[in-house]
């Protein structure tokens, strides 16, 4: 089966993604035929810097690689470098209706927090479809809460195919595992739009920071605690092996559990588990040639499955 799924350069990579989605999507590099793209397009409508948009680009895909993508087995590209995405993208909006658009909830919740209605983020879903649908991709790996970008796609898809005849694959959503919300610094979800993220390539010295300073209760160590209502158990428990994991959940439980020490052995898990990814991802970044070629080659490999796809939309649509 063929997977597609994206990663929008808006910010640095996170715990929360790594997670949510990024293990994940490693795994299941083995399984199937992966596409993987870095979602610049997408970028443009929160990040307006262009040398800011440049260098996060480059960090994601350093990131992407450095936990383990391999670019022989998945195929890893930049949308930028995919022009039949953007042409495709018209073709599906003169059948896409208002009224499906009106109804997304990325466009409504992001109309709530203050943002400008452009074009760009009303358009968005076509845009996402045109991305699934050039690669005729079976599978978008997403969380319970996406399902609709793919059900808009499916609808869209299904609008060309009954005007112009079976041009494209209806995708499937791939639901992802369900985990616990992974809170951030701040005990709300961990987020960009927060600021309360903990950074997959954060240095040692600014994770033992950001650790040290989450806010914690005045329950004195002698005292239980309920380890499922306490953000540091939460983070805790994503790194401890098992045996340490249902210690620590007795002295919680129990009384025992100091709130310092918990943040210093989460430091320690938390660096160890990171350590390799972060140095691989450092000389990638150091050499960002590699990481251009690394990318250029994927996306020729992309554009070998976009190509045909095109030339059928096209052809499709009576155009010479």
């Amino acid at each position: 089966m063929r997977v597609l799924s994206g990663i929008q350069p808006s910010g640095a990579l996170h715990i929360g993604n790594y997670f949510g989605a990024l293990r994940q999507y490693l795994d299941l590099q083995h399984e199937h035929d992966c596409y993987y793209f870095i979602a610049n397009y997408h970028a443009l409508t929160s990040v307006h810097e262009a040398k800011e948009l440049r260098q996060r680009t480059l960090e994601v895909a350093a990131t992407f690689l450095a936990l383990g993508l391999d670019p022989q087995v998945a195929t890893i590209f930049l949308q930028s470098d995919l022009p039949e995405v953007t042409e495709l993208t018209w073709l599906l909006s003169t059948v896409t209706p208002m009224g499906l658009l009106e109804r997304c909830h990325a466009y409504k919740d992001k109309l709530a927090q203050g943002l400008p209605a452009e074009h760009g983020l009303f358009a968005y879903p076509v845009l996402m479809a045109a991305d699934i649908l050039i690669v005729q991709g079976n599978l978008v790996p997403v969380g319970q809460d996406q399902k609709q970008h793919v059900e808009v796609t499916r609808d869209i898809a299904l609008r060309f195919n009954n005007r112009y005849g079976e041009v494209f694959t209806l995708p499937e959503p791939l639901i992802l595992k369900e985990l616990a919300v992974i809170p951030g610094l701040d005990g709300r979800k961990m987020s960009k739009s927060y600021g309360n993220t903990i950074e997959l390539l954060d240095d040692p010295q600014v994770l033992r920071k950001k650790i040290m300073s989450m806010k914690t209760d005045s329950t004195p160590v002698e005292e239980p605690k309920d380890p499922e209502k306490d953000n540091l158990y939460a983070l805790f428990r994503l790194f401890a092996p098992e045996a340490e994991l249902k210690e620590m959940r007795r002295l919680y439980l129990e009384g025992g559990a100091a709130y310092g020490a918990v943040k210093r052995r989460t430091v320690e898990l938390m660096v160890e588990r990171f350590a390799e990814p972060r140095e691989r991802a450092r000389e990638l970044l150091a050499h960002p040639q590699q990481l251009r070629e690394i990318l250029a080659a994927g996306a020729e490999r992309a554009r070998a499955v976009a190509r045909p796809t095109l030339a059928r939309a096209r052809e499709a649509c009576g155009l010479l």
